[in-house]
């Protein structure tokens, strides 16, 4: 691009620049670092001592900024490139699961106590509806990026203004070019010397909201499988404690909890660093940033694979989910009961005097003698509410008690999950492939 506009630069000293590409003296290098404490110098003093006919021009105009933040942004866009497909995968397997149990009823919570029913395939779809976001903000992060491109050394681009005599032009049209090249539609119109550390604050931002997604569903995993309602895979030989045989602890949604955790603390620390860029750029943002970007995204890889795999295996316990809800579920009937009273001719207020006496009375043998709940076997036991015992069984459908709970499901994977997943569908085949954990 250089020669195209015009500087001196020949055909030989091209060559032998693009013969070293792949030839890099690692070892000079690092002595090099050693000497001059610089890394991006280290290696143009190793490419110079390797290309000597074009060690005149290379990094001409430029900053170290420009080899650093144009590959960090690079990095970037591969590294979403590599995590959305793994998360479509997820949403793909979730999707399947939440609409094979839709109509499944189980026991919903509010404030971690029994309350209406839900369905199996209704709370994966919450699951889902915020997987669906995190997609949403991994791809706008991806489209949002731009790249650097040739700015100088606080982002005036004077030195190539120098270099190119003042044509303003070839310095914009060299600043286009150098972007395209990379695989970027656009660039950022202004930067200082490095490109705004707001940018990995909106990266890392997407990817500690991921994280607390799956921290969130993780732990639901680890609520309903100590309730032995629904389990992530357990192997034939997997053992889930070196003390107590008969475990089955959730280890894979613990991992997914633990990476997580490590994911929502790193937005943190690149909004710290963004706050402290003081004017131009400081130095302070480096170290940081070479831990944080990429443990962001390593730990992203590993809770998506760790992920994938839960979802792939999901094991639903319907007669344990049942027995549950058969303890709850007379208390939850008990305003049906009394509606039903009341069109049977009954007076609202005796029967709802007599239901509540009776609810209490059950409410103690569950909680002070540990028995099963009875309070549907006192109801048929007291003769004021002989004219609707032939509904009881009707009244205590538990798919009565579920609302629209299934065909919710059914829109929401219709309307806005699979446009999200057919965005994917070239990749899906790959990713969905079963995923086996060695540790």
């Amino acid at each position: 691009m250089w020669k195209e506009l015009g500087l001196d630069i020949s055909d030989e000293q091209i060559s032998e620049l693009e013969s070293a590409i792949h030839d890099i003296d690692f070892v000079s290098a690092a002595e090099h670092e050693r000497r001059v404490r610089h890394d991006v110098m280290a290696h143009v003093h190793t490419l110079a001592e390797r290309c000597p006919r074009a060690a005149p021009i290379i990094h001409l105009g430029a900053t170290s900024c420009y080899v650093g933040d144009n590959t960090d942004l690079i990095v970037l866009k591969h590294g979403l490139d590599l995590l959305l497909p793994r998360l479509a995968a997820i949403i793909s397997r979730l999707s399947k699961f939440a609409d094979d149990y839709k109509s499944i009823p189980m026991l919903g919570f509010t404030h971690l106590q029994p309350a209406q029913l839900t369905t199996v395939g209704k709370r994966a779809s919450l699951w889902l509806s915020d997987l669906l976001m995190d997609e949403r903000a991994l791809s706008r992060a991806r489209d949002d990026l731009r790249f650097r491109g040739v700015k100088g050394t606080t982002g005036t681009q004077a030195s190539f203004m120098q270099l190119f005599k003042g044509d303003s032009a070839k310095v914009r049209a060299l600043d286009e070019r150098v972007a395209e090249l990379a695989g970027f539609e656009k660039r950022y119109l202004v930067t200082g010397q490095t490109y705004s550390r707001k940018v990995d604050l909106e990266v890392i931002s997407a990817l500690s909201g991921l994280g607390a997604t799956v921290h969130k569903m993780c732990s639901d995993i680890r609520i309903l499988a100590s309730r032995k309602e629904l389990e992530e895979p357990f192997e034939a030989s997997q053992i889930g404690s070196s003390a107590m045989p008969y475990k089955r602890n959730p280890m894979r949604s613990e991992r997914c909890c633990a990476l997580a955790r490590h994911l929502i603390t790193l937005h943190a620390n690149a909004a710290n660093t963004h706050a402290v860029q003081w004017l131009e750029r400081t130095l302070d943002d480096s170290a940081n940033r070479r831990i944080t970007l990429a443990e962001g995204f390593l730990t992203a890889d590993a809770t998506l694979l760790t992920l994938l795999n839960i979802t792939q295996g999901l094991v639903v316990y319907p007669k344990v989910i049942a027995r549950h809800i058969d303890q709850e579920l007379p208390f939850m009937a008990t305003e049906n009961i009394i509606m039903a009273m009341v069109q049977a001719g009954g007076d609202r207020q005796i029967c709802h005097e007599k239901i509540r006496v009776l609810s209490h009375q059950a409410g103690a043998v569950v909680k002070q003698e540990g028995k099963d709940n009875d309070l549907i076997e006192r109801v048929k036991k007291d003769s004021y509410f002989k004219p609707i015992i032939q509904q009881l069984d009707k009244i205590l459908d538990a798919s009565t008690f579920i609302g629209r709970a299934p065909e919710q499901v059914t829109e929401f994977i219709e309307e806005e999950v699979k446009p999200i997943l057919a965005k994917y569908k070239g990749s899906l085949a790959e990713v969905e492939k079963p995923v086996t954990l060695n540790i």
